[in-house]
């Protein structure tokens, strides 16, 4: 039934559409199907293509039948509207950019294009990824498909949203501090963040360019698979990406040994007070889950821990600061009037940023200013050394690193919009890889009140094929299915 054709994995749609009992215009019509059904309850999306979607189904359908064999040929994706698109809508989720169309393409997507993917449209994020919950868009709130009431996550809550509502089959995200693996574990789906430089960061709106990187959202680990071998590798338009060879993620996945043999760090400082209850349980029921399976738990200190959040949101919003000083009305964007230049530059800022823009800009300026820089930013970097350190200590004794993706399951649309600091701890536990530069997935580990939790798996730098195994062994022991939400 070509009806319930949104309900597929990506490595499911590719198998039915490679033996010709689909089409590529049959799934995309399904999934743009479902999206009429079901975004006006969940509004993960800022804008459709429906038209431009069908058109190129028609042409991915084409080139099946001349003989083609791209990776995700025919196979319609979400893309998070951070991500330059050329032709369509670019916002951040900013009234700045409301009306900013663009003239080329970000090098991920150059390669989805390749690979023949369809791009549905963009999708809801905070204010240029400044957030946890998607509530700081200049345009309005997603809501968690498992519970309405509740946030998605963020700042690429739009994305984990649709890929939840079965939305889209695939879709794409940013993490700066967690924000493709902290939505991902709200949403109960799969989260990567790759190593910082193994995706090109050309055409991703910059928030904080040492720690942004552009990741995949997903059904199912091998999905994400599929998805980061696609848009990984060396960009010369990206002097930070990596010239390593990409292995082959998806392929290396049906040749996984499991848990056999596997040593996995559980770090003490992560299972402290604070951690709820029910997200504690399910963390130990996955170690044991793991260890049943061959894998071997050690007990590992990552001892720099409780630095992560005060370093992160220095670091990140001193970045930010210079990042967004580039918006000033003068060459895209928003433009508010003014007397002189000066004038215009304060109204079209006034005007175009949101509140939790305004906050960060304002912390960040203040951390790099003179009399401040060597007391704040400069000691921040300094921490961050030291965090990287207890990461490579961490990984001279164990494979893969189990923790909490978040410290409790998704909370209630404006519940901690008043406290900025506690919206900020959400961020705890994912903060760390970004600041390291490791990668880190999350995959779904559990339910608690009707709301998922997240099982985050963290590897050594380029150490992708570690956690990709590791979590799709997980996936297979637990035999869990990307199930249907309640809308």
């Amino acid at each position: 039934m070509t009806d319930s054709l949104f309900q597929l994995t990506i490595e499911q749609a590719q198998a039915r559409l490679s033996r010709k009992e689909i089409s590529a215009v049959e799934l995309t019509e399904s999934v743009l199907n479902r999206i009429l059904a079901v975004d006006n309850q969940v509004k993960a999306f800022l804008s459709l293509q429906p038209e431009a979607a069908l058109e190129a189904a028609r042409r991915a359908d084409d080139r099946r039948a001349a003989g083609d064999t791209a990776p995700l040929l025919g196979i319609p994706l979400a893309i998070k509207d951070s991500i330059i698109t050329k032709g369509v809508p670019t916002t951040c989720g900013s009234k700045i950019l409301e009306n900013f169309v663009p003239p080329y393409n970000a090098t991920v997507i150059k390669k989805l294009g390749r690979a023949g993917a369809i791009v549905l449209g963009k999708t809801n994020t905070d204010e240029f990824t400044m957030g946890s919950s998607t509530e700081h868009s200049a345009f309005f709130t997603t809501s968690n498909p498992w519970n309405l009431n509740c946030v998605p996550g963020g700042s690429s809550g739009g994305s984990a949203a649709a890929i939840a509502a079965h939305e889209a089959l695939g879709a794409l995200g940013t993490d700066t501090g967690g924000s493709i693996r902290q939505p991902a574990a709200f949403c109960g789906v799969v989260g990567l963040k790759p190593t910082y430089g193994r995706v090109s960061r050309y055409g991703l709106i910059a928030h904080g360019s040492s720690l942004d990187q552009c990741g995949p959202l997903a059904k199912s680990v091998a999905d994400a698979a599929l998805l980061l071998q696609t848009i990984a590798g060396h960009d010369p338009r990206d002097s930070t990406t990596l010239d390593r060879p990409v292995p082959a993620y998806f392929d290396d996945l049906k040749r996984s040994h499991g848990f056999k043999g596997l040593k996995i760090g559980i770090p003490r400082e992560y299972f402290i007070e604070g951690l709820a209850p029910p997200v504690e349980k399910a963390m130990r029921a996955a170690i044991a889950l793991a260890e049943s399976h061959g894998a071997a738990p050690v007990e590992i200190s990552l001892p720099h821990t409780q630095y992560g959040i005060p370093v992160y949101y220095l670091i990140a919003t001193a970045e930010a600061s210079s990042n967004l000083s580039r918006y000033d009305g003068v060459r895209y964007g928003l433009r508010a009037p003014g007397d002189d230049m000066w004038q215009t530059y304060f109204e079209t800022r006034a005007a175009g940023f949101g509140p939790e823009v305004k906050r960060r800009i304002m912390l960040g300026a203040y951390a790099l200013s003179a009399g401040y820089y060597d007391a704040y930013y400069l000691k921040a970097q300094k921490v961050r050394t030291l965090i990287r350190r207890d990461f490579e200590a961490a990984f001279r004794q164990v494979d893969v690193i189990f923790a909490p993706t978040t410290p409790d399951v998704a909370f209630a649309k404006g519940a901690n919009l008043d406290d900025p600091l506690k919206m900020y701890l959400s961020d705890v536990f994912t903060v760390m890889a970004n600041l390291a530069g490791i990668p880190g997935i999350t995959v779904p580990a559990g339910f608690s009140a009707g709301l998922p939790i997240g099982l985050q798996i963290l590897g050594p730098a380029l150490g992708e094929s570690a956690i990709l195994q590791a979590a799709h062994a997980f996936e297979q022991a637990a035999d869990r299915h990307p199930p249907i939400p309640p809308i």
